[in-house]
Order: C-alpha cells, then sequence, then structure tokens
C-alpha cells in the first residue's frame, strides 16, 4: 500500500507567530516532523502543506515535497481534512500515483518518533483498521471535572468517582495529535471531518513525548523536555 506522508504547517498562528518554522533545539520546527517521515521505510513521499513561501523552501530542503495551499485553506475555520484532500490531488495532478493511506503529521509535535508512526501504520496497514491516531494518558476523567459558574462549582458530571482515589479510577487517554492514519477510500468517504473514524484504533504514546506546541511556554517546555529525554538516551537527534 502506498502511503504519503502530510505535514501541515499553515504560516498564521496567533499563539506563537511563525511557530512552524521557529528553530526548536537547533532545526526549524517543521523539520522535525519531516525528518521522523523520511526515517520511515513504508512511507513512499513526505509532502508538506503550507502557504508560507519560507516553510516551503524550508521543506523543500529537508527533502519533502512542497505544496503551496491557498489561502482559502490556510486561514483559521479551515479544516484539515481539505487541506489533505488539496495535497492529494496536487500530488495526484503533479504525476504522483495514487495513496493508499495518508500519515498527517502536525508540526507541532517535535517528540513525536518514527517508532510511533510504525505503530499506527501497523494498525491501518497490516491489522486493516480504518484509521489510528495517537493518544496519551490524562487525568482530566470527565467525572473529576467542574464548572465554574459565577464562582461557584459544579461537577461536570455528577458521580461518586468523583471522591476515589486515583488508583480506583480506570485509565483515560486523550488524542495528543502527534499522529493521524487513515486508510483514504474510507477517509474521502467519511463526511465528517474527523481522522478517527470507522474501524478506529489507538496508539499510547509516553506524556513526556506528547507536546503539542501552541504557545512559547509549550515552545520551551518541549525544549527541556527533549534534552531530558536525550540524557536518558530516550529520544532521536
Amino acid at each position: 500500500m502506498r502511503t504519503l506522508a502530510i505535514v501541515p504547517a499553515r504560516g498564521g498562528s496567533k499563539g506563537l507567530p511563525g511557530k512552524n518554522i521557529r528553530r526548536f533545539a537547533g532545526k526549524p520546527l517543521l523539520v522535525w516532523s519531516v525528518r521522523a517521515a523520511l526515517d520511515v521505510p513504508r512511507i513512499d513521499a513526505v509532502a508538506v502543506s503550507s502557504d508560507s513561501d519560507d516553510a516551503l523552501d524550508i521543506a523543500a530542503a529537508a527533502g519533502a515535497v512542497p505544496v503551496k495551499r491557498p489561502d482559502e485553506l490556510a486561514n483559521d475555520t479551515a479544516l484539515p481534512k481539505d487541506a489533505v484532500i488539496h495535497c492529494l490531488e496536487y500530488l495526484s495532478g503533479a504525476g504522483h500515483d495514487p495513496f493508499d493511506v495518508v500519515v498527517l503529521l502536525q508540526p507541532t509535535s517535535p517528540l513525536r518518533e518514527p517508532r510511533d508512526i510504525e505503530a499506527c501504520l501497523d494498525q491501518v496497514i497490516e491489522q486493516g483498521h480504518d484509521s489510528c491516531a495517537t493518544f496519551k494518558p490524562t487525568s482530566a476523567d470527565p467525572s473529576r471535572t467542574w464548572h465554574i459558574r459565577d464562582g461557584r462549582p459544579e461537577p461536570s458530571m455528577p458521580s461518586e468517582k468523583t471522591w476515589q482515589p486515583r488508583q480506583n479510577i480506570e485509565p483515560v487517554y486523550v488524542l495528543n495529535g502527534a499522529v493521524y492514519a487513515v486508510k483514504v477510500d474510507a477517509f474521502l468517504a467519511n463526511p465528517s471531518p474527523a481522522f478517527l473514524f470507522g474501524d478506529a484504533a489507538s496508539v499510547i504514546m509516553p506524556e513526556e513525548r506528547s507536546f503539542d506546541i501552541d504557545t512559547l511556554l509549550d515552545f520551551e517546555l518541549a525544549e527541556h523536555a527533549l534534552a531530558f529525554l536525550r540524557r536518558r538516551g530516550g529520544a532521536g537527534s
């Protein structure tokens, strides 16, 4: 099955301007995702979709196919699914053979590793699932969250679990945004904008590599986490 990795790296970012080309531990942020994809043998091509010429130049230098995204697909309300469809159509028009699987790698997850991508591809290609995504453990069980209205706390989901010791509660997880893998035909046939659909599967990543950078604080914390992981011998260069 032919597999395409897409790194969506639009130029606009309100939380951290120029985020996707900002240097993270010595390399532009988007390059971390491009290199992770290039290190996965089952990925046949890596494309970077962006409205930013600077991002596209960086992508090309890193070994990815630059795909210029139209402005209407690069604003705050544009759906990632539409950018993926545009990328597939662009590559088809440029003479690439059709792809059976798409892996979406957001550049804001630089601590994702090739093994995380491989694990998702195993679920889609080897196990036959329609889609797969990476998750991380979280303590934010809905039964332990609260609404604060006019200063008054109200449980989001009234439950006796609110007061149970953490060890007595079933583990819960949230999407960490690092990897989404989908079968192209099922993805295009699904009317929703979701990247996790149909016969879905999961891959759990450790919390220390599950950064999704949105702000300068996220950026600096992720760099510190990378340094920590390198000292332990648990992260790439």
